[in-house]
């Protein structure tokens, strides 16, 4: 009985800690989960309270990349556009330098013929001309021919001075030797036609010295020029040969490149500029006398006229006085007898009490004692 009793007690103690068990971890589970569900409220609110922070914190960052991208993007299209223009300019560039290349190697050859380069520096010497504004001034070959059938000179251009003067202008384009020193790599053979171009011009010296066009020319002066179309022919030519410079002085030839061609003319064309300054005040002297002639015979012509005037005033008063005198009084009886119906008065006209002015001047008063001594010459 007393195990029975104690097993009844045993199982009943079993199942009441077992309900107390179950009660306890229903009640648990409960409030763990209505903890848990409050948590986890609560997480995520915070979480969507640290989303929107963390969206406020990187918004503006995203925008800004957002527009660096956008730049990038501006950047890359106007990189590649100028890419493609800087590939066209030196497309256009490599065409130009092609072109020039070609043209250069044109002109080049058509140099190498002396036609061609004599016709060259004629083109040249008249452009220093027209730079100068002395084509007025200067007459070409096709003007200018001298000497005898047998030695028929003719200088490229003669330059008119003032008071009858001239000055002679040979047109020289030593090319050959210079091209081909330019167009070589080789510092011997370049060394040897620069000296060669250096001989050249000292041969159109001495030919032009042989000339002696000044003794053509009655009016020159002993010189003529030496023009050579450019300055880096003359340039080189020195760098061979210092003494080209005193070599055409001692030969009466002075060289000219463009540059002093055209000091030289500007010079000369001041000269005409004063030539023309004399020339005109020749001319306005001459003007002056005829109008200072032409003033004091006009001033005559007043006086003249005055004294006319003068005279037909004291005729007009004469004849008014015999009109108020002797006319006048006739014709105011017809009135006391009544035989006219005119009621306006009959009045005699004004006299002329103004004089004419007389002419004061020095000049007329020595004309007319001319005039008279001239009356007075037998």
């Amino acid at each position: 009985m007393l195990n029975e009793a104690k097993k009844n007690l045993s199982d009943a103690f079993k199942a009441l800690s077992a309900d107390a068990l179950k009660s306890n971890n229903q009640m648990f589970l409960e409030v763990a989960k209505s903890s848990f569900d409050k948590l986890k409220e609560g997480a995520e609110q915070d979480l969507i309270k640290r989303q929107v922070a963390i969206d406020q914190v990187i918004r503006p960052v995203k925008e800004g990349l957002e527009k660096f991208d956008q730049k990038i993007q501006a950047l890359e299209k106007s990189r590649v556009g100028a890419y493609e223009g800087l590939n066209q300019q030196v497309k256009s560039l490599i065409d130009s330098q092609i072109q020039l290349r070609s043209e250069t190697t044109n002109l080049v050859n058509a140099l190498r013929k002396p036609q061609v380069r004599g016709r060259w520096g004629e083109i040249q010497l008249k452009r220093v001309v027209e730079i100068a504004g002395m084509l007025n001034h200067c007459d070409f070959k096709e003007q200018y021919v001298v000497g005898d059938e047998g030695n028929r000179l003719r200088p490229d251009m003669v330059v008119n001075l003032p008071g009858g003067k001239t000055i002679v202008v040979d047109a020289k384009v030593p090319l050959t030797a210079y091209l081909e020193g330019q167009e070589t790599q080789d510092e011997t053979l370049m060394q040897t036609k620069r000296k060669e171009h250096a001989r050249r011009i000292r041969e159109h010296i001495s030919e032009l010295s042989r000339k002696a066009y000044w003794e053509q020319f009655s009016h020159a002066p002993e010189f003529v020029v030496l023009f050579l179309a450019g300055e880096a022919f003359f340039s080189a030519a020195l760098q061979e040969d210092p003494a080209l410079i005193e070599l055409g002085v001692d030969q009466r030839v002075i060289i000219a490149t463009p540059t002093t061609l055209i000091a030289l003319l500007k010079a000369v064309s001041y000269g005409w500029q004063q030539e023309d300054l004399a020339e005109n005040s020749k001319k306005i002297g001459v003007l002056g006398k005829e109008l200072y002639k032409r003033i004091v015979d006009m001033s005559g012509h007043f006086a003249s006229l005055g004294g006319n005037l003068k005279k037909a005033v004291e005729s007009y008063n004469k004849t008014l006085g015999t009109f108020e005198s002797r006319v006048l009084v006739s014709a105011r009886r017809f009135e006391d007898l009544k035989i006219t119906d005119s009621k306006k008065p009959l009045n005699s006209p004004p006299p002329i009490e103004n004089l004419t002015r007389v002419l004061q001047a020095p000049e007329l008063d020595q004309r007319d004692q001319e005039e008279d001594h001239t009356k007075e010459a037998p």
